[in-house]
């Protein structure tokens, strides 16, 4: 696939992305932990994301592409396919945006995030669990309703949103070797790896997924978008294949992609939530779980990672450790 003539997001359009959202997006922390340095002979800075309001790094891009709509498109409203955070986030910014949301989810979806996009106000509209039924799904609410769809990656505003974590991180943190950062669909390594190559570009950024959804890892290795089919990981956030933005980005940005077992997945989850006292979901634990294995060598050096979020069903994650 040529992915040279792909039109990318830059700098100038993270930075304004940056000043649009900074009313309503939290400057979320950036934090450190002794035990991690000394398990990694290293520094390690955990961008908090699990403290972005929605409890993840998905509001960025969501409050991006709904506050970039003129008042007209606003008017008909957004729409969107998604059973995760990205509906909660579009929920939310289409509420504070003052206009409506149409989420299309499986329904098969958690309870519990079905409850929360109803809570921010959105319309939800039931489809069966299939990427077909919820693509012709929203593509019949978008004619009903001429609401303007927002995907969840795959969107120059959504990745130019997500860039605007990394933006925060390096203006706080300088002289970043390496940023970890998970990858699914891809929005959030692409914008990160955007950010660090226009502001650090001896930074390298390095995406991780898990082993069993390896998809990114092998469109790298084969040049073409690889389909993930059925994956099997906990990390329900990096399911999702590549759009064909997310993978220009990640073909011209970033450095290389690693993946990593279910059970590193589980250790570095747990290790976080014991030894930070915060709360991390599966997807978050991922960049981490590369860098306690190893996968990337961070000896004496600087390691940025974003924790992307900290939405997890407390029974589901009980069961995972064994102990629901």
């Amino acid at each position: 696939m040529d992915t040279n003539n792909v039109d990318l997001p830059g700098e100038r359009d993270i930075r304004e992305a940056a000043a649009r959202i900074a009313p309503y997006t939290h400057r979320t922390p950036v934090m450190t932990s002794q035990y991690f340095d000394s398990l990694v002979a290293g520094q390690v800075f955990f961008k908090c994301e699990n403290f972005q309001k929605v409890g993840a790094f998905k509001f960025r891009g969501a409050a991006n592409a709904v506050f970039s709509l003129s008042d007209e498109e606003a008017a008909r409203g957004v729409a969107t396919h998604s059973s995760g955070n990205h509906a909660q986030a579009l929920a939310l910014a289409a509420r504070l945006r003052g206009t409506k949301a149409y989420i299309v989810m499986p329904s098969n979806a958690p309870r519990v995030k079905r409850q929360a996009v109803a809570d921010y106000g959105a319309e939800i509209i039931d489809c069966e669990a299939t990427v077909a039924s919820r693509e012709s799904t929203a593509e019949q609410v978008v004619a009903d309703t001429g609401a303007t769809f927002i995907h969840p990656y795959n969107d120059r505003r959504i990745i130019a949103g997500q860039g605007t974590a990394a933006l925060e991180l390096l203006d706080e943190v300088s002289g970043l070797d390496v940023i970890l950062v998970p990858v699914g669909g891809g929005g959030l390594a692409s914008g990160t790896a955007i950010a660090a190559a226009a502001v650090s570009p001896s930074t390298r950024v390095i995406a991780a997924e898990p082993a069993e959804a390896d998809d990114a890892y092998r469109s790298l290795q084969s040049g073409r978008i690889e389909p993930s089919i059925n994956p099997r990981t906990i990390a329900d956030g990096l399911r999702t294949s590549l759009g064909e933005l997310t993978f220009a980005a990640l073909r011209r940005h970033v450095d290389s992609i690693v993946t990593v077992p279910e059970d590193a997945i589980r250790t570095a989850m747990r290790q976080v939530w014991e030894r930070m006292k915060i709360i991390i979901e599966p997807s978050a634990a991922v960049p981490l779980a590369a860098l306690l294995l190893g996968r990337i060598d961070t000896a004496g050096k600087r390691t940025g990672i974003i924790l992307s979020g900290g939405n997890v069903d407390l029974n589901e994650t009980l069961r995972l450790f064994g102990e629901g």
